[in-house]
């Protein structure tokens, strides 16, 4: 059976299994038995990709009330582990008693708000790969003094390693969206940096906020909440400071 995409969902099923091939390549399953959770399978064929991974323990979360019922229909394993909900409102540690690593061709509508779900919830999602459309992909990936550097970079480069793996043309999907896509995945990384995190969040996107500015005038009205700020910062722009840079700011603030 085929569905109507719904715009207001962002639908856009992927359809190119050299794709998916790809996808489930990037993924390195014996370093983790945990959990997977496919954001947004639509039609399954990511779905049935994954299917094919000997002992994996999938679970499926779909806000379309449409498609769980197809998708138990063509996959009885996952009877009773398809989750009818918005991702946005998924709390893991309610839902798992274990980590879970998070898969899927997410919803470009609500990609960077699914990026934010992952950094609130790092403590139980070690790992994430997936499809965003290419422009949201790269700004995860990039590096300091390229354009598509931001808060979106730092806030997530601080937590995880991040990699950007291929470029997906958009026939590879029905219908096909009006941009390209990127896949990529992110590794959360061992240990996190000592800093007030709730400071280091509001410093970065205040200091972004006027990214063609100098950072002393970019930040100007946090500075009296500092101390020791390395001069030499202060000349730089926002985008021209890494994410090791952004920590040494954070680790400034006043006790």
């Amino acid at each position: 059976m085929t569905f109507k995409k719904k715009k207001s969902l962002g639908q856009h099923f992927l359809n190119d299994n050299s794709v998916i091939d790809r996808m489930i390549e990037a993924i390195d399953f014996d370093a983790s038995m945990n959990p997977f959770l496919e954001v947004g399978p639509g039609e399954g064929k990511l779905t049935a990709g994954l299917l094919k991974e000997e002992g994996i323990d999938l679970w499926l979360v779909e806000k379309d009330d449409r498609l769980p019922a197809m998708l138990i229909k063509r996959f009885p394993a996952l009877k009773g582990k398809i989750i009818h909900q918005d991702v946005l409102r998924i709390k893991v540690n309610e839902l798992f008693d274990q980590p879970i690593s998070l898969v899927g061709n997410y919803p470009y509508n609500i990609s960077s708000q699914i990026v934010f779900l992952v950094l609130e919830q790092r403590a139980n999602i070690p790992f994430m790969m997936g499809m965003f459309q290419k422009e949201v992909a790269v700004r995860l990936a990039s590096k300091s003094k390229s354009k598509s550097y931001g808060v979106l970079s730092v806030l997530t480069q601080v937590y995880y390693d991040v990699e950007y793996l291929f470029d997906v043309p958009p026939e590879s999907f029905n219908p096909p969206p009006k941009v390209w896509s990127g896949v990529m995945k992110m590794t959360r990384k061992e240990e996190e940096p000592e800093m007030d995190a709730a400071f280091f969040k509001h410093l970065v996107k205040t200091a972004f906020q006027q990214r063609r500015k100098k950072l002393s005038n970019a930040i100007k009205a946090l500075l009296p909440f500092m101390e020791n700020v390395p001069e030499e910062y202060l000349d730089k722009r926002p985008d021209n400071l890494s994410v090791e840079d952004y920590i040494r700011l954070a680790q400034c603030k006043l006790v």
